[in-house]
């Protein structure tokens, strides 16, 4: 049989797989295998290639920023820093909702997840918001929206994953999501107000500069842990490995013997949770090495790169083509698949119409985290509908302005460089 027929049957084949629910990492590699034996590569070079792949000491950061997350949802620090953010907020339209979203940025500064942020401010806030007069499913797509921010402010789980792939410096990738971090933020939160004044959801409050104070001496742990990772990465003081180390180890004595909310018995589920999450990522990582070799024995960059050719080559447009590659794949899935799949093959092409390739590396993030709260795949809006219980299509209308304004953050993220690359000392 044809090769070429082969391997569009095993494609379909892993694809019906996933429609199917089978897991990522088993899909990804069921491809990985069967096109290695139709174009005669070598399985023994798959062997090699994942053992290899995970054995770089800069991964390390990865389970630790992760368990990061893990602890200071734990320690109730991340309880401690909303009700600073709403201590801040109240005397606004929609106070609470803006604090729900800045609590979200304040919370990826310290774990550097979507899913985590969005679960654990979701589950801190929603039930406020709905107390306070504010729609439940407008609550929850506003807890699923500021989830986000979550592999965009440094640090951020998905920024270790694509500087390991694509051989950039990761320090470099954490400081280039600052600004686009904040100007996310900034953008869904003047769609939460505009909402809220418009519809008259939620209650003001004068401005209690007592309670700002009193809440702010109470999250001084979450203000530290920031300064931890973003001082330490920033100065070159510490290396994101030894950045995620040290504050693992800050959190972890924060919640034994500061905040006293977590229990020895309880911190073998902690670690259990992490090291879950772990095990789910770091066999998708090696899994990607040996999807590139596979992808350059087949010629795939060049393909795309061909494809894209016929529109020209106008770099505005070959970017815009980019973009809507990746927002396209967001809709259908989760960040660390289009990483391993796209980066590979889009960022060569962006580097050849000459963007930067850390610019880029944010512009093609920031367009995967879209896709958390796009449909039909919004993995951010599954996990608010977890959390909340509110059926997922009800929460999808009231996303849609918040993708409105995320969207917009975008194209002044792909069109401003300086907001990536202006806090980088070297750029």
């Amino acid at each position: 049989m044809d090769s070429s027929l082969l391997l569009t049957l095993i494609t379909a084949g892993v694809v019906i797989l996933f429609m199917l629910g089978v897991p990522i990492f088993l899909v990804l590699g069921f491809w990985v295998v069967g096109a290695s034996l139709v174009i005669d590569f070598t399985l023994a070079n798959i062997g090699v290639t994942l053992f290899e792949g995970l054995n770089f000491f800069g991964l390390l950061a990865l389970p630790l920023f992760i368990l990061t997350g893990d602890l200071i949802a734990a320690a109730g620090i991340a309880r401690r820093m909303a009700n600073f953010a709403h201590a801040c907020l109240s005397w606004m339209h929609g106070g609470l909702g803006l604090a729900t979203i800045g609590s979200c940025g304040l919370f990826a500064a310290i774990s550097g997840s979507n899913a985590a942020t969005t679960a654990t401010i979701g589950g801190i806030m929603h039930p406020l918001l709905v107390k306070d007069g504010y729609r439940a499913n407008f609550a929850a797509a506003t807890a699923a929206a500021g989830g986000t921010v979550g592999i965009i402010i440094p640090p951020s789980i998905i920024f270790i994953v694509y500087g390991f792939i694509m051989n950039l410096s990761i320090s470099d990738l954490f400081i280039a999501g600052i600004l686009p971090g904040i100007l996310m933020v900034t953008s869904m939160m003047l769609v939460c107000w505009w909402r809220c004044r418009r519809e008259n959801m939620g209650e003001k409050s004068p401005l209690d500069m007592g309670n700002v104070w009193r809440t702010a001496r109470r999250a001084y742990l979450g203000f530290f842990a920031v300064f931890i990772v973003i001082y330490g990465i920033y100065s070159g003081l510490f290396s994101p490995t030894e950045a995620a180390a040290i504050t693992v180890g800050f959190c972890l004595l924060a919640g034994l013997f500061v905040t006293r909310e977590i229990k020895w018995r309880e911190l073998p589920d902690v670690l259990l949770r992490s090291g879950q999450l772990t095990g789910m990522l770091a066999p998708m990582i090696a899994v990607s090495i040996v999807m590139q070799q596979v992808f350059g024995l087949l010629g795939v960059g060049e393909t795309v790169a061909n494809f894209i050719a016929l529109f020209g080559d106008n770099p505005t447009l070959v970017l815009l083509i980019c973009m809507v590659i990746v927002l396209a794949a967001g809709c259908i899935l989760e960040s660390l698949p289009i990483t391993v799949i796209f980066a590979p093959i889009l960022a060569p092409i962006a580097a050849s119409m000459g963007v930067d390739p850390v610019h880029f590396s944010v512009i093609f993030l920031v367009g995967a985290a879209i896709g958390f709260i796009s449909p039909p795949f919004g993995l951010n809006l599954f996990v608010a509908s977890g959390i909340t219980g509110i059926p997922y299509m009800r929460i999808v209308p009231s996303a849609i302005l918040y993708l409105g304004g995320l969207l917009i953050a975008w194209m002044l993220i792909a069109f401003v460089p300086w907001l990536s690359l202006g806090l980088i000392p070297t750029r």
